[in-house]
């Protein structure tokens, strides 16, 4: 097989010009080089939104050669759009894998089908780059974990706020450097979810395998509500919202995700979970508890009306640690990380930055140094997610920790899930950070893994 890290972005390590909006971040890449033998051969599952971002940030060093997706549609015109038409496609990821030429994986597809093409990715010899959340489970997160120390490859995961310049980077500085002070509370708060009609079973859309879609998860009909036309506060139209439980829909469905626990909560958890680990909080939790609403009823975690979207559209969660520090998760406060610590607070989110700590920088600017401490394999880059996909393929090339990796991810994702499961059973959970498992709940800790369908497992 063809080595993955061989001819890799040399590029993306070298190269620099000052950044504009502070004289003391981390420096950027120069003019990449577009050599041949310089660009890295991607194989894309998943042709929906996410990837066209994705590949649209990365196509100054990447060539898509091969895609995969379960919607001939899809596939065809991501293949036109990103590839000229000329990239191989496939109705079946696996094909890619098989592939000698090559040397990276992006999986762009729905939650529940991230574990499987990235484990067997892995197997495969490939470093990947996996659209957030990483799983849909705790247990699954313990298998790509695992197999990411046995293989050694380098696996990114999509929580590109991690390479956000300069607030969630001034942010964790200011952290890093004790601006704050010990931290005695993180409040992560990421907006409500939405709630839909009730969507009547239809026909599936010529070119979409459904029965392949939903791959690993149990079957279910395919449903879909087409809205009414809207208008734009400038009074232009707007195309008809849909409803269904595929495609981006499918975020609000406990079959397929967590609903924004997983979504946003992969990004702004993440946050809060860096902010203490730079803190000295490396422990994981001891408990979690809150309350939620629910679009519909559930009985033993399990939604008894299967019409309509089914995660929670508004919680509040109290996380707690070890030594009495504390995370809130919320949806009835502005979208964004609060952190709290003895010697001051600052708010952050991608749109601001503020508190004292924030404030005193222009008497006293954080050390030289202090960005490139905390994202010491990060070349900059003019926005967020081209600098995410920079880090991996300079990581991939030098057999480097990416700056969201599998195992500090599923440190977060991990509070994440046993939120959703705290929301569908309606009580609070103890949990043993040492062995995983949630303490003395048996119907909880049933809940941390789920069985794959037959034919859809995955492929050791």
């Amino acid at each position: 097989m063809k080595n993955p890290r061989r001819g890799f972005l040399s590029s993306v390590a070298g190269g620099a010009a000052a950044i504009p909006y502070f004289a003391w971040a981390p420096r950027t890449l120069g003019d990449e080089t577009k050599a041949k033998n310089d660009r890295v051969a991607l194989g894309l599952i998943g042709a929906g939104g996410i990837a066209h971002a994705n590949i649209g940030a990365a196509k100054d060093w990447v060539d898509l050669v091969a895609i995969a997706d379960v919607d001939a549609g899809r596939r065809e015109a991501f293949n036109e759009k990103h590839a000229g038409g000329k990239a191989a496609v496939y109705d079946d990821y696996r094909r890619i894998l098989e592939r000698n030429d090559v040397d990276v994986i992006h999986v762009a597809t729905p939650d529940h089908w991230h574990t499987k093409p990235v484990v067997e990715a892995m197997l495969a010899g490939k470093d990947v780059y996996c659209e957030k959340p990483l799983t849909l489970t705790i247990d699954e997160g313990k298998l790509i974990r695992k197999i990411q120390k046995q293989t050694g490859r380098i696996v990114q995961v999509g929580t590109q706020q991690r390479s956000t310049f300069p607030l969630f980077a001034t942010a964790m500085a200011l952290v890093a450097e004790g601006r704050v002070g010990r931290i005695r509370q993180v409040q992560a708060a990421i907006g409500a979810a939405p709630s839909s009609p009730a969507l009547p079973v239809a026909q599936v859309p010529k070119g979409l395998d459904w029965d392949r879609w939903q791959g690993p998860v149990p079957l279910a009909d395919y449903r879909f509500l087409q809205g009414p036309a809207t208008k734009d506060k400038d009074g232009k139209e707007k195309l008809p919202q849909a409803n269904t439980n595929g495609h981006y829909e499918f975020r609000w469905w406990y079959e397929y995700s967590g609903g924004k626990l997983t979504d946003w909560g992969a990004h702004h958890v993440d946050i809060a979970m860096w902010a203490l680990a730079l803190n000295g909080q490396t422990a994981g939790p001891t408990a979690i508890g809150g309350t939620a609403v629910h679009p519909v009823t559930f009985e033993d975690g399990v939604p008894l009306q299967h019409d309509r979207y089914n995660t929670a559209t508004e919680f509040f969660f109290n996380v707690d640690f070890p030594g009495g520090t504390k995370l809130f998760i919320r949806n009835d406060t502005d979208n964004g990380v609060l952190i709290e610590g003895n010697k001051g607070r600052i708010f952050v989110s991608r749109g601001k930055l503020a508190g004292e700590p924030v404030d005193q920088l222009k008497d006293n600017p954080l050390p030289e140094g202090a960005l490139a401490k905390v994202y010491k394999n990060l070349p900059m880059q003019e926005n967020e997610r081209k600098a995410h996909w920079a880090n991996f393929l300079w990581c991939a090339k030098n057999n480097k920790e990416p700056i969201s990796d599998v195992h500090s991810h599923m440190k977060m994702l991990t509070i994440c899930h046993l939120a959703g499961i705290s929301a569908r059973l309606g009580r609070s959970l103890k949990w043993d950070d040492s062995t995983e498992q949630i303490v003395g709940d048996e119907q909880a800790n049933a809940m941390l893994a789920r069985p794959y369908r037959k034919g859809y497992e995955i492929e050791m």
